[in-house]
């Protein structure tokens, strides 16, 4: 089994002058468009499609079930041992093996939000071939194909990133701009289509959301394959589907991963399943409050779209600019205040009421510390992969810090009305959030343990 070890990212304490030279670099900006492209989809087959099928007033167990299927983006790092390992079908010779699998899992992708919305999502019979299907089960299966599609691109995105940084100073920028383009194509699909929809319908605005796919696609093409990319193609592999490439392909990546890190590996996971946990629990009900509070929807879209994204891309560049001058770990030392931290914001908002001023306030606060905080541990996960692994330990990474959130928020509701027995309903939101912030403080306290680690050695790599 071989694998290739990279050292361990440390950021340098570069001046000024080091962050503009990179600023000017075209990868960031090819970075950027891939970042909104990676946004695109997530929305489509999440909240914003629970949107549209309550309109058509498909019942609120089937919305719940087929949210299912954005398990796709934390199961991904099943299947990224093939991202890894194997070109892109038709493409992959052409563009190379990461800008291969972008480009067709950005038309697979693409193709199949055409097809939502030209099935859409209501009770009936299809008929495609002479066969008759549910027309909601084949909506479905396309919106299952979305996301299988789009966490493709997500791994393969991710692994172009980590291995086009020329240095630790360059991956933090690269990081922030790849999480602006994703916040800016979440507003687009969180905000934005909701107008469109209003004047265009549902399906024309899917439609719309397809052609935006062809930002990345412009990307793609425009991006150059990363060299450590093309020396691990060139590099002869046991053949994949035999059992020493399986073992390779699957064993390999966590093998190498806890070869470098030794005994730190399990705290460094723990570490990153924590994180943002505060973020997660609290995410169902920030809407539901809003309505509780007596906040009308215009005004909270309204400041979503102005205040609240200033805040936000103001948090992505504060993060990045952290990473290249103080490095990852502090960087995620203070995300890991930040983030639980703005949770704070919204239970001094339950106690003051509906007020537009302290809620502009609260929506500050928190896009601020949470542009900070995903930038910083998106970072922080980086630095720990290996060359060779790249798409791999990163799919296994990102999978790990959303596996545990995703299940946990399920009963933030039923925490939350357990709490208003003897108490206001805003009280029990109050005290909802105030929780959700104190379960930050086991990551902070993991945070400070790796801060003071020793410096791991550095594994040559192997013939």
């Amino acid at each position: 089994m071989t694998s290739e070890v990279a050292p361990v990212a440390r950021p340098a304490r570069s001046g000024w002058r080091q962050v503009l030279s990179n600023l000017r670099e075209p990868k960031l900006l090819v970075m950027l468009l891939l970042g909104f492209s990676s946004g695109i989809p997530i929305y489509l087959v999440g909240n914003t499609l629970g949107f549209w099928m309550r309109e058509n007033a498909i019942e609120l167990s089937t919305i719940g079930f087929l949210s299912w299927v954005g398990l796709a983006y934390s199961l991904k790092f099943l299947w990224a041992p093939l991202v890894d390992k194997l070109d892109a079908p038709l493409v992959g010779r052409w563009l190379g093996r990461r800008r291969g699998w972008m480009l067709l899992s950005q038309l697979v992708a693409a193709a199949a939000l055409v097809g939502m919305a030209l099935v859409e999502p209501r009770q009936g019979q299809l008929v495609l071939a002479g066969v008759v299907l549910d027309q909601l089960l084949v909506f479905g299966g396309l919106a299952l194909v979305v996301a299988f599609a789009s966490s493709t691109q997500d791994i393969v995105v991710d692994a172009w990133r980590i291995e086009s940084a020329d240095s630790p100073e360059q991956q933090g920028l690269l990081t922030s701009t790849s999480t602006l383009g994703y916040r800016g194509a979440l507003l687009v699909t969180d905000s934005l289509i909701l107008i469109l929809a209003a004047h265009a319908g549902w399906a024309l605005s899917y439609q719309a959301m397809a052609a935006l796919m062809g930002v990345g696609v412009l990307a793609t093409l425009m991006a150059r394959e990363p060299a450590a990319s093309v020396l691990a193609a060139a590099r002869p592999h046991p053949a994949l589907f035999t059992p020493r490439g399986l073992a390779d392909a699957v064993v390999g990546p966590f093998i190498a991963f806890f070869r470098q890190h030794g005994q730190w590996a399990l705290l460094m996971l723990l570490t990153i399943s924590l994180f943002r946990l505060p973020d997660f629990l609290l995410g169902p009900m920030a809407n539901p409050f809003y309505a509780d509070l007596g906040m009308d929807k215009e005004t909270v879209g309204a400041v979503r779209g102005s205040f609240g994204l200033v805040a936000t891309i103001a948090g992505v560049a504060a993060a990045g600019l952290s990473a290249v001058r103080f490095g990852f770990v502090p960087t995620l030392i203070a995300g890991a205040i930040l983030g639980p931290g703005s949770n704070l914001a919204f239970a001094y908002l339950a106690l003051h009421g509906s007020d537009t001023g302290v809620f502009t306030a609260a929506m500050v606060i928190d896009n601020f510390c949470n542009g900070y905080s995903g930038v910083a541990l998106v970072g922080y996960m980086s630095s720990l992969t290996n060359l060779g692994y790249t798409a791999t330990q990163y799919a296994l990474l990102s999978s790990f810090y959303a596996l545990l959130g995703k299940v946990l928020k399920g009963l933030s509701g039923v925490a939350v009305e357990h709490l208003a027995i003897d108490r206001t309903l805003l009280e029990a939101y109050s005290l909802f959030f105030v929780g959700t912030a104190l379960v930050g403080i086991p990551a902070l306290l993991l945070c400070i343990v790796l801060a003071v680690r020793k410096p791991p050695t550095v594994v040559q790599p192997t013939a």
